[in-house]
């Protein structure tokens, strides 16, 4: 039996972003093989069956992310200015309401960590690292002299994760835009105070 020639990524892509808007259980086969162009046969020798193709597509969505992280850091102004940038680009992820700009990580922790152990590891160590980029850039900011905060970068780390979680939570309320923008300038506000 012949490999199926595909774009790996760009499958990947579709197949995240059906789960992000659906979630796991409700996404099915069906419309996996509609949203990433393969047939089923294909998805089962590339990816073992609609679990492994979840597997494939957190990693991806994990690689994707930490580039587009990376971005933000890229550009020769404060660490505390990029840090706010990227704050702010959640935000308007959050204010978009497109449910294929939620987190996937977080999608997928919600509904089916709890049940699936490795999932849950998966899923936990992306979101530990993630943490430890943000205390990285903390660290940064403050061999600097940007901030002076008598909190660790490990806590501002952790403070910024749990507003970040927050915010994508509250933002599925529906609130008004205004409302999502001034809570995490008040987030942002909070992790620079001493």
């Amino acid at each position: 039996m012949r490999n199926a020639e595909f774009d790996r990524e760009t499958v990947l892509r579709s197949a995240m972003k059906a789960f992000m808007i659906k979630g796991y259980a409700k996404t099915s086969m069906q419309e996996l093989t509609k949203t990433t162009g393969l047939h089923p046969g294909s998805i089962y020798c590339a990816f073992t069956n609609k679990r492994g193709l979840l597997l494939a597509a957190i990693e991806q969505y994990n690689c994707d992310k930490n580039i587009e992280f990376e971005q933000f850091f890229a550009q020769e102004q404060s660490m505390l200015n990029n840090i706010q940038s990227y704050l702010n680009h959640i935000v308007n992820q959050c204010i978009s309401c497109d449910a294929a700009q939620a987190c996937l990580l977080t999608k997928a922790l919600n509904e089916i960590a709890e049940q699936d152990d490795e999932i849950q590891n998966i899923i936990a160590n992306d979101l530990c690292n993630w943490q430890q980029a943000l205390a990285s850039k903390f660290e940064i900011a403050r061999l600097r002299g940007e901030h002076k905060s008598v909190r660790s970068d490990t806590q501002l780390a952790q403070y910024l994760t749990m507003g970040i979680f927050g915010l994508r939570t509250f933002s599925h309320t529906h609130p008004k835009a205004s409302e999502i923008q001034q809570l995490a300038d008040q987030l942002f506000i909070d992790i620079c105070r001493d």
